[in-house]
């Protein structure tokens, strides 16, 4: 049994996922302006969007000195013109409502057994927080999905200046609690972002899995430190 300070989250995926397909948001969002696209080819053209803007502006182009929601608004924007909708004007009223309504509960749900995990780590007297490689709307989400509550902070990439697996936004998370790296854990879905980068700070890690066969690393990693599901985590854990 592990005896733990602090638990640290990774929320997307972890935690709480979309409820629905990008693509499907996208679409929905352009049909009250009479456009009409495919989600299927909003979801593709999305993609395309998204990593080309995270290569070229990391962690929402903080460096480049982007806002998040500008970020944000440039993706939408692209996502929709390599779908063939090309009228800036439009655009930007589709990305503005965007924007907004992923802040809602309505566009997340709970990842199975994350409510109960959190009760019941929180009853055991488990201090918890967030690392997140997320936008400034984080509090706001978190909040709306009635999660909030169980976390002294929510360290977002945003706010730390640095994203996963960057050791410093978990040395930075380190620091705000005033915990030893050997009594925290991290738990998250991302071998690389989540359980190998916490490792390398000298804290715990277990790794959530998705259904469907296992990448490399992921065969690589301990049976104890896999999540099959987040009530898992209960059997192994224990307040320090």
């Amino acid at each position: 049994m592990l005896r733990l300070r602090l638990l640290t989250w990774d929320v997307k995926d972890t935690l709480l996922r979309l409820r629905h397909p990008v693509g499907e948001n996208y679409s929905a969002a352009a049909r009250v302006h009479e456009v009409h696209v495919q989600p299927e080819a909003l979801n593709k053209s999305f993609h395309q969007a998204y990593k080309a803007q995270s290569k070229h502006f990391p962690n929402y182009g903080l460096n480049q000195r982007l806002s998040s929601k500008q970020w944000w608004v440039d993706v939408v924007k692209q996502t929709f013109r390599l779908a063939g909708v090309h009228e800036d004007r439009l655009l930007a009223t589709i990305a503005e409502s965007l924007y907004q309504e992923f802040c809602s509960a309505q566009n997340w749900e709970l990842v199975p057994g994350a409510r109960e995990t959190l009760r019941q780590c929180h009853q055991l007297g488990i201090r918890m927080a967030v690392i997140s490689n997320f936008d400034k709307r984080l509090e706001k989400i978190l909040s709306h999905c009635n999660l909030r509550h169980h976390f002294e902070f929510v360290l977002t990439s945003e706010e730390a200046g640095f994203a996963k697996p960057d050791q410093r936004i978990f040395q930075k998370a380190l620091h705000i609690s005033g915990v030893a790296p050997h009594q925290a854990a991290h738990v998250g879905d991302s071998y690389v972002r989540d359980y190998r980068a916490a490792r390398d700070v000298g804290m715990h890690s277990f790794l959530l899995t998705r259904a469907g066969p296992a990448n490399h690393w992921e065969l690589g990693v301990p049976k104890q430190h896999v999540l099959p599901s987040l009530t898992h985590l209960l059997s192994v854990i224990e307040k320090g």
